[in-house]
């Protein structure tokens, strides 16, 4: 009797996700898998008490110490770990698809056979950022305020405010300028 109840309900999610994805579909024009639409972001940034208004996908993973400001943006397939230090964002960030943030590191345990130790830094991501998708934030990085990382950028250095860097590693390739409602990029010459 109670797989069948079970069973019944499984059916039902599953029937409601396909209500879910069709609103999706026709007034968003996106379908997304089966997690990110069920489960509701901000109620999941709220069980991590990150800031107000701050979503994160439910395929993202957090680990350790993680803390996040409000009004940020977590997009899906991140990983946020915190597992080595802590792990700081703050405010109006926008941490894009398939983002990677570490506060640690195996590399030297694992090149010397376990003699070494597990490298670990703590990682500090100012307000009013833009991390690009697949980017990678090694260890031990501070990004400033109104910083922009290009898509597909290995961090390995601390960025200052209103940065553009990009690359793998990532080198500056421009600055953010103006004020608020009057911000504009502008790449260095032979760079961007």
């Amino acid at each position: 009797m109670d797989n069948k109840k079970n069973m019944t309900g499984i059916l039902e999610i599953i029937k409601h996700y396909g209500h879910i994805d069709s609103n999706l579909i026709k007034n968003f024009n996106r379908s997304i898998p089966f997690q990110d639409s069920v489960f509701d972001r901000e109620e999941r940034a709220k069980k991590l008490k990150f800031g107000e208004n701050t979503t994160i996908y439910n395929s993202s993973f957090v680990f350790g110490n993680v803390s996040v400001g409000k009004n940020t943006w977590i997009g899906p397939n991140t990983i946020l770990d915190g597992s080595g230090d802590n792990l700081v964002v703050g405010d109006f960030c926008s941490i894009s698809s398939g983002v990677q943030i570490y506060t640690h590191d195996t590399v030297m345990w694992a090149i010397s056979g376990g003699s070494e130790k597990f490298k670990k830094g703590r990682v500090e991501i100012g307000s009013y950022n833009y991390i690009g998708s697949l980017s990678i934030i090694n260890l031990g990085v501070n990004i400033g305020n109104q910083c922009v990382i290009g898509a597909n950028s290995f961090v390995n250095c601390n960025i200052p405010d209103r940065s553009i860097f990009a690359g793998s590693p990532a080198k500056k390739i421009g600055e953010v300028v103006g004020e608020k409602d009057n911000l504009t990029l502008q790449y260095d010459k032979n760079k961007g």
